[in-house]
């Protein structure tokens, strides 16, 4: 059941190794309420489950951090951007928190991040949340292969990944797939571009696209790790994502046949759309699947 209060969060600084990483957290109502760490993805932040934590934070404990390069999170001069270091990040950053046990959300860059997260601590991972959360080749769509495989060395691939970066390509991101734009707030699109202005921002996130392929390579080893950990598995997926396609939505029953998939009619922050049957979906699976 859905509480009705709006829950009250805290919004906090964590040093990890040199990252001053930024957390929103809920304080729910009992002690053991069951943990969501939530992994945002780009060019997002924390921000983006501002919602999900209102509607759900009074009844469960959701943690979301921005990752470094996003948000409020302020890395050292010099910090080399790639999955490998976010996924570091992370895992030091849920250490420095005292968690150890949570169901893990993933969308998006949070997917590759918490993905490397859980191969190296499966005691950690009770159960996912997985939302336009590609682990699958099939799931690639055609704009988005063409974009893993650029390099700095491919003519014009630095002009193609600014353009994404601009408010045009940002508003993009929420708008496509979707059947009435006005049901989705400026907000979203209108910060994630204030934090992509940032200085450095749009270096840090030109290195992570480079460096996407990196995921793919390691696609096999984490569906082996699912086939391995068989977690208990919620599939929430927006079937119009312009770069994250519904067959990959459909590719994790082949590891996960038990895993419970529903495929909503909107684009890639599906969370802008669907907010209210996805928080339900979530309250019923946490509290079936926490023990």
């Amino acid at each position: 059941m859905l509480s009705q209060p709006v829950a009250r969060t805290v919004h906090r600084h964590l040093d990890v190794d040199g990252v001053r990483v930024f957390y929103r957290e809920s304080v729910p109502d009992r002690a053991d309420a069951p943990v969501l760490l939530l992994l945002h993805g780009f060019p997002s932040g924390s921000h983006q489950f501002r919602g999900l934590i209102d509607a759900l934070g009074s009844q469960y404990r959701l943690i979301a951090p921005d990752h470094a390069g996003f948000g409020h999170t302020r890395v050292p001069d010099g910090f080399t951007y790639s999955f490998d270091a976010l996924a570091d990040i992370t895992e030091g950053f849920i250490q420095a928190l005292g968690v150890d046990r949570f169901v893990m959300y993933v969308f998006d860059f949070g997917a590759p991040i918490g993905f490397r997260v859980a191969s190296r601590h499966p005691e950690w991972v009770t159960g996912l949340v997985v939302q336009n959360g590609n682990a699958y080749e099939e799931g690639l769509s055609d704009a988005a292969r063409d974009l893993i495989r650029l390099t700095p060395e491919t003519p014009g691939a630095r002009d193609a990944i600014q353009s994404l970066l601009t408010l045009e390509g940002t508003r993009g991101q929420y708008d496509t797939g979707v059947a009435d734009p006005d049901l989705i707030a400026p907000d979203g699109w209108t910060l994630d571009q204030h934090f992509l202005d940032l200085p450095g921002r749009k270096e840090a996130q030109q290195a992570l696209l480079f460096a996407y392929h990196t995921n793919v390579e390691r696609y096999g080893d984490w569906q082996a790790w699912l086939r391995r950990h068989t977690p208990p598995t919620l599939i929430t997926w927006g079937r119009n994502d312009p770069f994250f396609t519904d067959p990959g939505a459909r590719a994790y029953l082949r590891d996960l046949p038990d895993a419970e998939l529903h495929v909503l009619d909107t684009g890639h922050f599906a969370l802008e759309t669907h907010l209210g049957e996805i928080a339900a979906l979530i309250a019923d699976f946490l509290d079936r699947t926490w023990k």
